[in-house]
């Protein structure tokens, strides 16, 4: 009989081979060569226009946001390409060792469902986009207790985006910090503000965020509260590129 630690392993190298995957994809963040928006309150560029000059097998999505500034809509799109430098040039994700002691029990606890956070994101040169952040990752590391803000998404169903940082940032990890999906423990609805729920915060399933395969990504930043002051070698470190290839 399988162990509980080698079954927990298994699964970890199960799931980096989805990652891997996953990244891989015609629509894997590797595979983005272009993010392009037209000005605030405009319309769309049409297909034939942001196709130009691509292969006929390159695949065109839509993108809508706010402007940062101004408000108004904005209409973008993306372009796919299976030969896009980075896809040709990637090698592999670097990760840590499954590690059963990044297995943190904690718990959601639910402060406002209409709650929204600041966060920076890396291309907008500092200023800040407010995204729904309804409550707080809590969980203790050495008997001190951290709160960390999640913001909720849609990932194949309702999920929490952690954005973190660590100590291990820029010389073991990724510079701009890592990624971490859990799902939503509050997305049934049954919860009230000042509730709580039981979750398990999985360090070992942290991830490089999509802007470290594509500098078409437009990532958020880890926020002052999010950037932990100890090394957490858990997941995945950084992408490895052939030759002298960057992004």
């Amino acid at each position: 009989m399988v162990s509980t630690s080698a079954s927990a392993a298994n699964d970890y190298l199960a799931w980096a081979e989805s990652r891997r995957a996953a990244v891989t994809a015609p629509l894997g963040s590797l595979s983005l060569v272009l993010t392009s928006w037209s000005a605030p309150g405009e319309p769309a560029v049409p297909d034939e226009e942001a196709r130009a000059g691509h292969p006929v097998d390159a695949q065109l999505t839509r993108l809508q946001r706010s402007d940062i500034e101004s408000g108004l809509p904005q209409e973008g799109y993306r372009i796919w390409r299976e030969d896009s430098p980075a896809r040709e040039a990637f090698e592999d994700i670097e990760r840590w060792d499954y590690d059963p002691a990044w297995v943190l029990e904690g718990r959601f606890e639910l402060v406002d469902e209409d709650r929204v956070v600041p966060f920076e994101h890396i291309k907008d040169g500092g200023a800040t986009r407010g995204l729904p952040v309804s409550g707080d990752l809590v969980f203790d590391i050495d008997g001190t207790e951290y709160r960390l803000a999640a913001f909720d998404t849609n990932y194949g169903g309702p999920k929490l985006h952690l954005v973190f940082g660590d100590r291990t940032n820029g010389a073991e990890s990724y510079g701009a910090g890592r990624f971490l999906f859990l799902d939503h423990p509050g997305a049934t609805g049954d919860l009230v503000p000042g509730d709580s729920i039981p979750v398990t915060v999985d360090f070992n399933r942290a991830v490089v965020p999509p802007c470290g395969f594509s500098n078409q990504m437009n990532c958020p930043l880890p926020p002052l509260q999010n950037r932990l002051p100890f090394p957490v070698r858990a997941g995945e470190k950084k992408v490895r590129y052939a030759g002298d290839f960057a992004l």
